[in-house]
């Protein structure tokens, strides 16, 4: 019950990093949102580190950069296959895959076992998940194949990311979150920065790579698939100062939606928190309709019941 829950607290967290990054993004680039974001989460993390407590040990510092490395891929193919399109098809479907691909792992590889109820929970967690994340309004399109396939390489990305932590071990502490935390800190930074040299061989201004050019796509920091609230235009405007605040916030929110992931794998089953996390959108939702005003649908309404029913399923199993 106890995995259960954290679950679905990490996921409304992640849900709030998004929202917060969506709405970074509608003045900075998301690739500078994702660095301020990477860089804020580390130093989060470093700070609460000792507090917890943690051995350092090779596998896990190892663990943690593979980490790093397969979320900063898992955000470079979320935000092709978004560009792509149509959102409608590939957001819902980067998060199914995102949770069935960790479940099948902890199911038929760790060899997971539920009860009955657990099974039924997982099937309704998935169909919420499909719910939650669609985006009604948007023109149904036939979807192109190529965003289709990184819309899939996305899930398994973020899906992977779930197993690798999962592999970490219990006396670690955040150790491995630090480490995932700095190489993507790393990684994003070293892009902004060769693009930032680039710019200026164009003779453009260093600085001119941090805000948009051109429509925003919105961005998703935390890595995930719920972008619909960054990209269309809402009653909050967003300055440049309070974009960078919005960045360094969502990078706050989703070092704590991972610690309380990591949590959740060590008390309880990896097919049960992958299915309670891929329901992230939820946050997102939740805070739009708060903050933005943004009107549910009731489709999504639907999913949120399923969403808690799935949850309570997953806690009694």
């Amino acid at each position: 019950m106890l995995s259960a829950a954290l679950a679905l607290i990490g996921a409304v967290v992640y849900g709030s990093a998004d929202f917060l990054g969506g709405l970074a993004a509608r003045r900075l680039r998301s690739i500078v949102v994702t660095a301020v974001a990477a860089l804020s989460g580390l130093v989060a993390l470093a700070l609460v580190q000792p507090l917890v407590g943690g051995v350092w040990t090779t596998a896990d510092v190892a663990w943690g950069v593979l980490a790093g490395i397969v979320g900063v891929a898992a955000v470079a193919l979320l935000y092709a296959c978004l560009a792509i399109g149509p959102m409608s098809i590939v957001s819902p479907l980067t998060a199914v895959v995102s949770a069935i691909a960790p479940m099948l792992w902890g199911l038929l590889v760790k060899g997971d076992a539920l009860a009955p109820i657990g099974y039924a929970g997982l099937a309704v967690a998935l169909v919420a998940v499909v719910l939650v994340g669609f985006i009604p309004g948007e023109k149904i399109v036939r979807p192109n194949p190529r965003g289709l396939a990184m819309a899939v390489g996305a899930g398994l990305a973020i899906g992977a990311f779930l197993i690798i932590v999962d592999q970490t071990s219990a006396d670690s502490g955040l150790v491995p979150l630090v480490t995932s935390r700095a190489t993507s800190g790393v990684v994003t930074v070293g892009v902004v920065g060769i693009l930032a040299l680039m710019a200026r061989r164009r003779g453009a201004p260093a600085r001119s790579v941090l805000v948009v050019a051109g429509p925003p796509l919105g961005a998703m920091p935390s890595g995930h698939a719920d972008l619909e609230h960054a990209s269309e235009p809402g009653r909050m405007t967003t300055t440049a100062r309070r974009a960078w605040t919005l960045a360094v916030l969502c990078g706050i929110a989703d070092a704590a939606a991972n610690a309380l992931m990591l949590l959740a794998l060590r008390t309880g089953d990896l097919a049960v928190v992958s299915a309670l996390t891929a329901l992230y959108p939820a946050g997102t939702i939740l805070l739009a309709a708060i903050v933005l005003r943004e009107r549910v649908a009731a489709i999504q309404w639907v999913g949120l019941g399923l969403a808690l029913a799935a949850g309570g399923m997953l806690a009694l199993a």
